[in-house]
């Protein structure tokens, strides 16, 4: 597969398949980090979950940090960190800290979350969740970019220091799923982050929705793919049908509401199915036409692909060198993962 002529990332779940351990789901999407820098992509992104298999890494920024230094010069960024139960000030500082120890190669974004259990956990509340996220977020951007900071109404506290000062902030992108976090993040100026589950004719009215509130016409968005490179459509359609509905299944029983809001309800073949028709999922010159294709239709020229598909190693390995932007001597040893 030749380099497409946009920016192209990995995007990492550590998802837990049947069979797996956490260990193992772990192990294996950081060797897929460094496997991602010796393939020639430009960047990996992390995903944080809480009490689920859906995601083993519980902190995006702590396994971001691991991924910095295992890499040289691969970008690192989170999709997303959960600003509904992380304090904003707290989430600066330790974003501020990466900017500066990585020389800019880290990327920050951020998302609302789930009304899930993890909000009863971590003491926050569903009128944070529901309407909290402009305070939160703003607060945020203030932290990670002057030199003091005053609390809100919000978050109430003195002024404070912050520290350490980076030599240019770390990029932040905001997670959008519906109509009005497209309108907070074009009025904040802040590139989105759309997620796979999403058509890429929905990306592009996202888009479109963004440059109509005031977004700028340049904001680097990011779109997130499934990709499962095999030596033929029905081969790579297989694949990821004979493996993901487990995991699929698992994540989407494991959504534990705050409240009596129902649950997600996807059924799990068919959500896999989908996934397969909407994404780069079949051999090398099929997922090149989609990865074309969905940039076009977008408008977004900026991806990262989601390669744990089938939990295994080895299939992702190979995903990520048909992806990678030259072919290149065969990279550390990602072992035999279960």
């Amino acid at each position: 597969m030749s380099q497409p002529d946009f920016r192209l990332g990995a995007f990492l779940l550590a998802p837990r398949f049947p069979g797996q351990t956490d260990h193992a789901a772990l192990d294996r999407a950081t060797r897929l980090a460094v496997a991602a820098e010796h393939a020639g992509l430009d960047e990996v992104w992390v995903a944080e979950h809480h009490f689920m298999p859906y995601g083993t890494c519980p902190d995006a920024l702590t396994l971001a940090a691991y991924l910095l230094g295992r890499t040289e010069r691969l970008h690192v960024g989170t999709a997303v960190s959960v600003l509904t139960t992380a304090h904003p000030v707290a989430l600066a500082e330790r974003a501020r800290l990466l900017a500066t120890v990585a020389s800019g190669r880290f990327r920050l974004g951020v998302g609302r979350g789930g009304p899930w259990v993890d909000i009863e956990v971590f003491g926050s509340s569903l009128d944070r969740y529901d309407r909290g996220l402009p305070a939160a977020l703003d607060l945020l951007r203030a932290a990670l970019a002057d030199p003091t900071v005053t609390g809100t109404a919000d978050f109430p506290f003195r002024e404070v220091p912050l520290v350490p000062t980076p030599a240019a902030p770390p990029t932040l992108h905001l997670a959008c799923t519906s109509t009005a976090s497209v309108e907070l993040a074009a009025a904040r100026g802040l590139p989105m982050l759309l997620g796979m589950h999403m058509t890429d004719q929905e990306k592009r009215a996202f888009v479109d929705h963004y440059r109509a509130h005031g977004g700028p016409t340049d904001a680097d968005h990011v779109s997130t793919v499934v990709a499962h490179v095999a030596d033929t459509r029905e081969q790579a359609v297989a694949d990821v049908l004979a493996a993901a509905p487990g995991w699929l299944a698992a994540g989407l029983a494991a959504h534990i509401p705050v409240d009596d809001r129902p649950r997600p309800s996807r059924d799990p073949l068919a959500y896999a199915r989908l996934l397969c028709d909407l994404h780069p999922v079949g051999d090398p010159a099929h997922c090149a036409r989609r990865l074309a294709e969905g940039a076009r239709v977008s408008g977004i020229d900026h991806v990262i692909a989601m390669v744990e598909a089938t939990g295994s190693a080895e299939h992702a390995r190979r995903t990520l060198d048909h992806l990678g932007a030259r072919r290149t001597p065969p990279g550390p040893d990602l072992g035999k993962l279960a």
